[in-house]
């Protein structure tokens, strides 16, 4: 299958309320429609993640967060266009956009527009963000290939999105826009 066929495939999958697997920069994600409840509760069953915890959503271009960035302020706006893309996750106060399953128990929302050119294509694509979360289940290590993701997660996944890691050792930075706290180096 080509990486357009891939593409489609998995977008179709989202858009059906299905549960992805793609390559990041780090390590391998699962993915869903941020906007889909259905979807959300479903993947974090699969990866067997606490709902209190949230998840990230990852974009492919800081364009695509518009509705989740509106009504921040405009001196917030700089930390985000100075580290985007890139393995920077920041932590956004929720203006009322997310699901709850999005945000967890949290009042900001994770926002990370990546550089990996298949993130980027597949958020465009979708025309979108989508979730981003490692693929592995909870306490297990992530997924660090297609076959690693196969082998954990099997028919539960409704696509896999074939492609290579971004090179990073690491997964992204998580800091909170407003304090500046780094809660994940």
């Amino acid at each position: 299958m080509t990486q357009a066929h891939a593409l489609q495939a998995a977008v179709a999958a989202l858009r059906a309320g299905g549960v992805i697997a793609y390559p990041t920069e780090a390590v391998w994600g699962l993915g869903c429609d941020p906007d889909d409840d259905a979807a959300l509760t479903r993947l974090l069953r699969i990866k067997a993640r606490d709902p209190a915890k949230g998840v990230i959503l990852v974009a492919g271009r800081i364009e695509q967060f518009a509705p989740w960035l509106e009504g921040l302020p405009v001196e917030l706006h700089a930390p985000l266009a100075a580290s985007w893309p890139g393995p920077h996750t920041w932590l956004v106060p929720d203006n009322g956009r997310a699901r709850a399953l999005v945000r967890g128990c949290h009042e900001r929302v994770a926002l990370r527009v990546s550089a990996h050119p298949l993130v980027v294509a597949l958020c465009d694509a979708f025309g979108g963000p989508i979730v981003s979360t490692s693929a592995n289940r909870a306490g297990e290590p992530p997924a660090m290939s297609a076959e690693q993701v196969r082998a954990a997660f099997g028919d539960a996944l409704d696509a896999v999105v074939e492609g290579e890691l971004g090179g990073l050792e690491r997964p992204s930075v998580i800091r909170d826009l407003v304090t500046g706290r780094v809660l994940r180096s």
